[in-house]
């Protein structure tokens, strides 16, 4: 399978300042990064910012700049988080991918929406759907 890029639009949820990105979805990533560019037309300034330990791909483990609160969003599907800075380009991780219900068509190379959920985002909650009934007798 080939890289696969898709548009997401990122708003700072505290100025409701907002910057639309084409990002690299990376399913190997845990969460959302972005570039110093991007966090600057967010509104975000460095000496504002905490800091997240982050392992990048060659396995070094390093301190990046955190911004938050962030909403991703994807068409009609919107999630709030925080997201870190990375020099190279934006990347949209596993975590926004599934909160937002978005899945990756190999085919076609691109993000889509669950066709399993088209009326919007599902989560899972528990790991066995319906839950059985307690036992109130104990």
């Amino acid at each position: 399978m080939g890289l696969v890029y898709a548009d997401f639009k990122l708003v700072n949820h505290d100025t409701r300042q907002s910057v639309d990105i084409h990002a690299l979805v990376d399913t190997g990533t845990t969460e959302a990064f972005v570039t110093w560019e991007v966090a600057r037309q967010l509104g975000f300034e460095p000496e504002e910012l905490s800091v997240q330990h982050v392992t990048v791909a060659d396995g070094r483990r390093v301190a990046v700049p955190r911004l938050a609160p962030v909403e991703i969003q994807f068409q009609d599907r919107h999630y709030c988080t925080e997201v870190c800075v990375l020099e190279d380009e934006c990347l949209v991780g596993a975590v926004p991918l599934e909160m937002m219900d978005l899945v990756v068509d190999p085919k076609r190379l691109a993000v889509i929406p669950n066709p399993a959920h088209p009326d919007g985002p599902c989560l899972r909650a528990g790991s066995a759907w319906p839950a059985p009934p307690r036992d109130r007798g104990a």
